[in-house]
């Protein structure tokens, strides 16, 4: 069972769960990010497996929340929310009855907005994973394709969305993207190798390895996060399959 927490600048925990999570082995509540406010959102899962979102304020109170058209009837269908800004909207995704995953933009107002990437397919495990928005609410993530192939996408608070994919990309995975509009995340080659890129806002992509990372399957550079001023967070898996972290300056 999943549990929630937020730990203070000064160290200390506040655990908590979302209303309706279930108590059983792979149920509970996940927290996926936290804006500038401290506002928190994420998952939980209920007692029938299903996926649903929340938002927790900074005062502790939550609001739970379903996208319109998420599945009910059975484990991975649901709601997820995986990125916060600092207006409080959230970006995520829901999978429906079919198993078909949708993105969307939830306004602080509670309002939705449902989007498809480009070239996203309509079959089960396929579609839009919208993963992360930045302060002027643009969005980046990954959609499969109808071969299962991740590419990745950014969408402009217009509503505008660009696709993208590194060279010599086999699978594409943004994980984030900071308030000037710069992306980073993975892409993993022919051979499963993960390798780190930076996007930046005029669409040139630079790609990066991690020194001592793997050349395996499974092995290479994860990039996780970034912030304002470019700095890169995130770990490797080196060709003993041990992880460790990383930190890359601008």
């Amino acid at each position: 069972m999943e549990h929630g927490f937020l730990l203070a600048g000064d160290g200390s925990f506040t655990t908590f769960e979302a209303p309706g999570a279930g108590a059983a082995a792979g149920q509970g509540t996940e927290v996926f990010a936290i804006n500038d406010a401290g506002g928190v959102t994420g998952r939980y899962v209920d007692a029938n497996a299903i996926n649903h979102g929340y938002v927790r304020a900074a005062n502790g109170n939550i609001t739970t929340f379903d996208a319109p058209g998420a599945g009910s009837g059975g484990a991975r269908k649901g709601t997820i929310g995986s990125g916060i800004n600092s207006a409080g909207a959230i970006a995520g995704w829901y999978t429906d009855g079919a198993n078909v995953d949708h993105g969307y933009v939830r306004a602080n107002t509670g309002t939705f907005t449902t989007f498809e990437a480009p070239g996203a397919g309509s079959a089960s495990a396929q579609g839009t994973i919208a993963w992360a928005i930045n302060s002027a609410g643009v969005i980046v993530g990954w959609y499969y394709d109808s071969a299962s192939l991740a590419h990745g996408f950014v969408r402009a608070s217009d509503g505008a969305i660009t696709t993208f994919d590194p060279s010599g990309s086999a699978g594409t995975f943004p994980s984030a993207i900071n308030s000037a509009g710069t992306i980073t995340g993975e892409y993993n080659d022919a051979g499963g190798v993960a390798h780190g890129f930076i996007r930046r806002t005029s669409g040139a992509i630079t790609a990066f390895d991690v020194p001592g990372s793997g050349a395996a399957n499974g092995q290479g550079t994860y990039p996780n996060g970034i912030n304002k001023s470019g700095d890169i967070a995130g770990y490797s898996e080196n060709s003993g399959n041990v992880a460790h972290g990383f930190v890359r300056t601008p």
